[in-house]
């Protein structure tokens, strides 16, 4: 059990009243937070407490900085969420003897605990208020004041790696889909032959065009079925694409997690850490390795994006394989329905309605590959403004003066330098910034690549709503209006194809627009390569020009 420390010297010395200490002591019996929490709270100066914990234990106490690091030996085998609830740390360990931070060394139960846990017999104690332990623990731990473990940077870049194998995923199924694409490409052109031979030996029977017709048509039958077996695979890759990852970032105050459990990880989001949002805006405040930590969840955030917007790439590439089936579909049903119309019933009229039945079948397989990916278009359209309307990652490193109060003014003071942070640890916060901001600029060419993808479908829609209304109109041209069903079925084809090229439209012009506006399309490109060690104005410059990438 856990002593409750007397500060007789605090009332002593006037710091607080008898009868405020004992109401802190009774609110800390309560609510369960520790007496000294409560007192700094209060007021209390911390030396002042200090001075009473060091009396009462009589061992020196320990203040948290972060030129205090434990070697990764001991925390790799401690359970460090468990000690942050125990509030003890090993700073050593030997055969018999361990130097330990403890916030209560005189409790029995903390003794014990620490020698059963370590194996020794011997424990050399230093104290510390549980505020500053659990900061000495998290920051050991990689972490800013209040943060999930899953905030690390080690796992945060577990995380990104398994991201970016996500992305390298994608661009496998978006080539599976391409070839799938070029398939039906081959099978259209081979249909096309078949039904060529088909027609002029309907047509001119038997005789001395048999023979380049038999060659018309294994030729079409040759390139169906290689067609076919470019296709298959990639309908197969279609079917199995997984969920796109797609959460809120809230820059840095929440971190995206995996549970590395399975051939996959599965990703959540954590709850938002409270006073984050304030942490942050403090930045001029915040020491380089915290700022490190912020700007690692930044990139891992921005990685989050990337992958999602692969995704809906991924779903709109699917569409797009879907819409090419739906073509092809559209012509055998155009075929069928005009052989039909134009030649006298008889045992061809099987091979007719197979045509029919054929593109039927084909037109329904490509409009439920087309939904999905018209949501993915929908989704993407907006995960890109929602991107473009947040605060980028310069504006909270260097925010506009003018976008500040005068109470932030005034607190934005740069922390003092102190001997261990110079000069390399400057230097590595110099390069995580560079690396973050190079990561926000990919994102922006990931927008880009996905606002081109919905442009590329809506084409691919355009194209299809100008197959269906052409030959909804070649059928009404050629055999008019002289039946009335096969009228309204001309005019529901020529209607249906209208309503696709609107819907094109509404995909392709905005687009287009946004395209146009984005500078990552023409000219060059120029990155600074930082060299800390000098000034900025002596640093090089990679330069990119369109043509080369």
């Amino acid at each position: 059990m856990k002593i409750l420390h007397t500060y007789n010297r605090l009332v002593t010395r006037e710091v607080i009243s008898r009868e405020a200490l004992d109401r802190l002591k009774q609110d800390a019996s309560a609510s369960g937070v520790p007496l000294e929490d409560l007192l700094l709270k209060a007021g209390v100066p911390k030396h002042e407490i200090l001075f009473c914990l060091a009396a009462q234990y009589n061992c020196p106490f320990v203040e948290f900085e972060e030129g205090l690091i434990v070697s990764q030996q001991i925390t790799r085998r401690m359970d460090m969420e468990q000690l942050k609830r125990a509030l003890w740390l090993p700073l050593s360990i030997s055969k018999e003897k361990a130097e330990v931070i403890a916030c209560y060394p005189g409790d029995p139960g903390v003794v014990e605990d620490i020698r059963s846990t370590l194996g020794v017999d011997d424990v050399a104690f230093k104290g510390a208020l549980p505020s500053d332990l659990i900061r000495i623990i998290e920051h050991n731990q990689d972490l800013n004041p209040g943060f999930p473990p899953a905030a690390g940077r080690t796992p945060l870049a577990k995380v990104r790696t398994f991201l970016a194998n996500a992305r390298s995923q994608y661009a496998c199924y978006r080539t599976s889909l391409a070839k799938g694409r070029t398939g039906l490409a081959f099978l259209r052109t081979g249909i096309a032959f078949v039904t060529t031979a088909l027609l002029l030996f309907r047509v001119f029977g038997m005789g001395y065009l048999t023979i380049p017709e038999a060659l018309l048509f294994a030729a079409g039958i040759v390139m169906a079925i290689d067609g076919l077996r470019w296709y298959l695979p990639a309908r197969a890759t279609g079917k199995s694409l997984p969920d796109c990852i797609s959460s809120e970032p809230t820059n840095g105050t929440s971190v995206l997690a995996a549970n590395f459990k399975g051939e996959s990880p599965e990703f959540h989001r954590t709850a938002e850490v409270p006073n984050a949002d304030t942490l942050r805006q403090g930045w001029n405040r915040l020491s380089p390795v915290m700022r490190r930590r912020f700007l690692a969840s930044d990139r891992t955030d921005l990685a989050e994006e990337r992958t999602a917007l692969a995704c809906y790439r991924t779903l709109m590439a699917r569409a797009r394989t879907g819409l090419s089936f739906t073509r092809t579909g559209i012509a055998f049903i155009g075929l069928g329905v005009a052989l039909i119309r134009q030649l006298p019933a008889g045992p061809w009229s099987i091979v007719d309605a197979l045509f029919i039945l054929a593109g039927a079948a084909m037109v329904a397989e490509g409009f439920f590959w087309y939904v999905p990916g018209r949501s993915a278009g929908a989704k993407s359209s907006l995960s890109v403004k929602r991107s473009e309307e947040k605060p980028r990652i310069w504006d909270f490193v260097f925010p506009p003066a003018f976008a500040l109060s005068a109470v932030t003014q005034r607190q934005q003071v740069l922390p003092l330098v102190k001997g261990f942070s110079e000069p390399g640890i400057w230097a590595t916060t110099g390069l995580a910034l560079e690396r973050t901001l190079l990561a926000e600029r990919r994102n922006v060419m990931a927008r880009l690549r996905t606002i081109m993808a919905r442009s590329r479908t809506g084409m691919a829609i355009i194209r299809t709503g100008m197959s269906i209304s052409a030959v909804g109109l070649g059928l009404l041209v050629y055999f008019g209006a002289a039946s009335m069903l096969w009228t309204l079925f001309d005019l529901a084809l020529l209607g249906t194809g209208l309503l696709l090229i609107a819907d094109g439209a509404y995909w392709y012009l905005p687009a287009e627009r946004a395209r146009q506006q984005l500078p990552y399309c023409y000219g060059e490109m120029e990155i600074a390569i930082p060299d800390y060690g000098v000034p900025a104005r002596s640093w090089g410059k990679a330069v990119f020009n369109h043509d080369d990438l």
